[in-house]
Formats: structure tokens, C-alpha cells, sequence
């Protein structure tokens, strides 16, 4: 399944989540004037899936949780301290996550288990972020979270 995640020009951060034939699929919700750059992922009805915010305090390595629709935090996404070639790392969930290559590069793999899980292609757009998400059907919510908090990381940074 392929998704495109574009974030809209709003002062609240949230993103559309679109199908391939541009229907919408899920939506992200942010908040005005949120420290930790706190989202909400919903589903087509409106239905909380996964809460996704940054660590308040961040001195060398960058943090965001990924929480479930209980507020049972299931990953951690952060990066290194010199963190020169761009990678990141999940912790926290019961597979073992890594994104191979640049988020910001042309394209990115999300890897399970050591193994392709997830394609990330940046879109270029020329004011706000897009990006172009290829995994299984059943895995779209979680890597929909995971390229958001990833997102919110460098935004956070920047």
C-alpha cells in the first residue's frame, strides 16, 4: 500500500494522509502552541490510533514518542549525539526498527527485523513536507507515526 503524507500550512502542525487515488485515509492532528510538537493520528472516521510528541527537554539527542490510542508509549525514535550521517533509531517495540539510509535523502528504508518493512521517498514540494510511504496494509498506522515523529525530530532541530 502506498499513502502520501503532506503536512498542511497551519499553525497546528497536522498533516493529510492520502491514498494513492488522493482520498483520504487517515489525518493527523496537531496542536497550537505545543512544546513537544504533540500529534494525534486518526483514522478516516476520526478514530485515535497513535499519539506522537517530542521529549520536552532535549540537550544532545533528540527524542519523540510514539504512544498508543490508551497512552501506552510503544517507541521510541531518536538519534545520536553527533548525529552526522542523519540515522536514526527505534527502541522500545517488540520487532526491532531501524531506518536505513537518510530520512531527508531521496528515499529511506524502514527495516524490521532486518528486513524492508517500509519505503520512505521524499516529495518535493516547495513549502511543506511531503513524502511518499510504501509498506503492508497492516503496518500503515505504525509507519504513518513513525515517519512523524521522525519529521518532528528534524523540525525540532531546525
Amino acid at each position: 500500500m502506498i499513502v502520501y503524507i503532506k503536512n498542511k500550512f497551519s499553525l497546528a502542525g497536522g498533516s493529510s494522509v492520502l491514498d494513492e487515488r488522493q482520498n483520504p485515509v487517515f489525518n493527523v492532528k496537531g496542536k497550537v502552541f505545543s512544546i513537544t510538537r504533540k500529534k494525534t493520528l486518526c483514522d478516516a472516521e476520526g478514530n485515535r490510533l497513535f499519539v506522537i510528541r517530542n521529549k520536552f527537554v532535549n540537550w544532545f539527542i533528540h527524542r519523540a514518542y510514539i504512544f498508543d490510542k490508551d497512552g501506552n508509549r510503544v517507541a521510541t525514535v531518536k538519534d545520536k549525539w553527533l548525529n552526522l550521517n542523519k540515522e536514526y533509531f527505534i527502541t522500545g517495540t517488540k520487532d526491532e526498527y531501524k531506518i536505513e539510509g537518510k530520512f531527508f535523502s531521496p528515499t529511506a528504508y524502514i527495516l524490521r527485523n532486518g528486513l524492508a518493512a517500509g519505503i520512505i521517498r521524499r516529495q518535493f514540494a516547495v513549502v511543506m513536507d511531503a513524502f511518499e510511504l510504501e509498506a503492508a496494509p497492516e503496518d500503515i498506522p505504525f509507519m504513518i507515526a513513525l515517519v512523524i515523529a521522525l519529521d518532528n525530530i528534524v523540525d525540532k532541530k531546525t
